[in-house]
């Protein structure tokens, strides 16, 4: 099996400890399933400042393929954060750098390299809405994180006809209004809903039946990259299930199949919490200099 994440990249610059950490939620994914031993690539825009840098050789420490990404001249794409009690504080960020002022173009060579995945990761901060249908016909599964803007009813019309997973970020809202917002997102043409609520774990709609993940809880060091590497776990799990039994698998079996997915979701998710941004990778910087 093999996955592409496709759309943003940044450094998180944690403000406190002058120490920046490569992230970017498409980019946690590339990073997460090689980590998890899965075949990875990245397919983004770089700028040319030492973030860019950075991230780029953090890239290719971890072997995800970055063939097919383009770089212009200017920032790339940063955020500043704080901790508060493990929390991740966001301050401020460029929007993404150049990536705004260059979003992505799918061209057909893009869609022939993209078809030798299995399936693709995308995000609301990757400026990739406008390019969904376009990347539908890749003809591989297309994941989709919302982030917390569910809330965005044009947005979620735009997206969700497009998407075979979406994931939201939903807080701590009660178990019975994830449920409801779960439905509402099929309703509007999503495949599989999981809706990630923090301490109080994740809700999954598969257009039949809903599944409750508790969390597996650790005393946090750093909450950022927890649903990144959730949503990760769970389709790395789950698509190689999918490859394994084919579509016409059992409901006794899928429901087995998805309850395990949600484990391993909920499990390494706990242990990205346990280091300091995304996955580490921290390098010194001068918060003088921003």
């Amino acid at each position: 099996m093999k996955v592409i994440g496709i759309g943003d990249n940044v450094c998180d610059k944690y403000v406190h400890q002058k120490t920046m950490y490569p992230g970017g939620q498409a980019l946690n994914f590339a990073v997460y399933a090689r980590m998890l031993g899965v075949d990875s690539g990245y397919l983004g825009v770089f700028g040319t400042d030492e973030v860019a840098e950075h991230v780029q050789k953090t890239l290719d420490q971890y072997q995800v393929d970055r063939s097919r990404c383009r770089q212009y001249e200017g920032a790339n794409g940063c955020a500043r954060v704080n901790l508060v009690d493990g929390d991740r504080v966001f301050l401020g960020s460029n929007k993404g750098g150049v990536l705004r002022e260059h979003p992505l173009q799918l061209s057909d060579e893009d869609l022939e390299y993209i078809r030798q995945f299995d399936l693709c990761h995308t995000t609301n901060n990757s400026y990739m809405d406008e390019q969904l249908q376009r990347l539908k016909q890749a003809g591989i599964p297309i994941s989709y994180d919302f982030s917390g803007q569910w809330i965005d009813n044009e947005r979620v019309a735009r997206v969700a006809p497009f998407i075979d997973y979406a994931f939201l970020s939903c807080g701590s809202v009660a178990q019975e209004r994830a449920q409801d917002i779960c439905r509402f997102m099929q309703d509007q043409g999503a495949g599989m809903v999981i809706a990630t609520r923090g301490s109080e774990g994740a809700v999954l709609f598969d257009g039949q039946d809903f599944y409750i993940r508790p969390p597996k809880l650790v005393e946090a060091v750093d909450t950022l990259g927890a649903g990144d590497s959730f949503a990760t776990a769970f389709l790395l799990s789950w698509r190689q299930s999918q490859l394994e039994h084919g579509d016409q698998m059992s409901h006794d079996l899928r429901a087995q199949l998805l309850e395990e997915a949600l484990l391993k979701a909920a499990e390494f998710s706990a242990k990205t919490c346990l280091v300091y941004g995304a996955f580490g990778n921290g390098k010194t910087y001068d918060p003088e200099q921003d």
